[in-house]
């Protein structure tokens, strides 16, 4: 009589073969959808206002990646809670490929420290995909100050200790986190006033109610060349190539001095790594370009175009740095 039990060894083989094959019916789709990806437009959300710097130099970036990958990039302007709102989006979206984020460093470095109930890890949630570009800040004053150099305006500031303003767009911006860089590192005593913009900044600086103030080139730069205040140096460690006659901080005294402003672009952490790899090679190549070239140097920004690691180096960068200063101030948002 022939017996019906099955060896162990090939109860064994036979498992083995059934989970192949289980495993590669899940894994088909997969692997199909990658090689078939992009077949549909690709949303890339901006957590900015239409019009704003990041919304200007993503709508650059979209249509040549949309004419790269053979689909429209469509560009969603999800704006709110400093780039918090359209971040998070992003964050929990399907890592499928088809949704991506245009954002600044805000959301990225600084809104971990700021908010204690953030609504996404950028760490965790989000995968890099490239740099695309920088900007420095410019150090601007009160041409009624008279002074030419930042170890002038440091002379200044101690001569008269919380005697000086210095003007913001609100607590935790860049320009804000900046000037308290600076007066940590040079032990300065000047009196924060936050301002609803730019704009409102310069009016305080021409009404004699700040004396400085670090500013976005776009902004600072047409009021410098109109002689309404006075640029004294570039946040960025090398001179910028938009303003190459204005001396960096580390030349004028701050050694290692930067505070710069980047646009970056990632995608939901877990997107196929095939995915992110075309991802970064396209946006490199347009970044590159001597197109691109032209159009981020009339934003007053410098196209980089970097790996991922590059990309997620910088972030874990600047949160050390800035979460520093956040953390010494005892700063929150929510």
């Amino acid at each position: 009589m022939t017996s019906r039990t099955t060896s162990a060894p090939r109860r064994t083989l036979m498992l083995a073969a059934l989970t192949a094959v289980v495993a590669g019916a899940f894994a088909a789709p997969a692997a199909y959808a990658q090689s078939d990806w992009p077949n549909r437009p690709i949303k890339m959300i901006v957590p900015f206002p239409a019009g704003s710097s990041p919304d200007t130099l993503a709508r650059m970036i979209a249509q040549p990646l949309g004419k790269a990958l053979g689909q429209a990039i469509v560009v969603d302007n999800k704006p709110g809670a400093g780039g918090n709102i359209g971040t998070a989006a992003v964050a929990h979206a399907q890592p499928d490929g088809y949704t991506i984020l245009y954002t600044i460093n805000g959301p990225l470095v600084t809104a971990p420290a700021l908010y204690t109930k953030l609504p996404y890890d950028p760490v965790k949630d989000l995968a890099p995909v490239t740099l695309v570009a920088t900007s420095p800040n410019v150090l601007v004053v009160d041409p009624a100050l008279k002074v030419d150099s930042v170890a002038a305006l440091e002379a200044l500031v101690k001569k008269a200790p919380g005697k000086l303003n210095y003007g913001s767009v609100g607590a935790g911006s860049s320009a804000h986190l900046a000037m308290e860089l600076f007066k940590g590192r040079q032990g300065l005593d000047i009196l924060h006033v936050p301002y609803a913009g730019f704009p409102q900044v310069i009016t305080a600086m021409l009404g004699n109610q700040v004396q400085a103030a670090f500013m976005v080139p776009a902004i600072a730069m047409p009021q410098v060349r109109d002689g309404r205040i006075k640029a004294l140096a570039v946040t960025s460690l090398q001179r910028s190539p938009t303003l190459p006659d204005l001396p960096t901080m580390v030349e004028q005294g701050s050694p290692g001095f930067e505070a710069i402003s980047w646009n970056a672009i990632l995608v939901p952490a877990g997107t196929p790594q095939p995915m992110v790899d075309r991802l970064n090679t396209e946006l490199v190549k347009i970044i590159r370009s001597d197109e691109a070239k032209t159009l981020f140097t009339a934003q007053y920004f410098t196209p980089v175009g970097s790996t991922p690691a590059e990309l997620s180096a910088l972030i874990k960068k600047e949160t050390q740095v800035l979460g520093g200063v956040i953390k010494r101030l005892n700063l929150t948002l929510d």
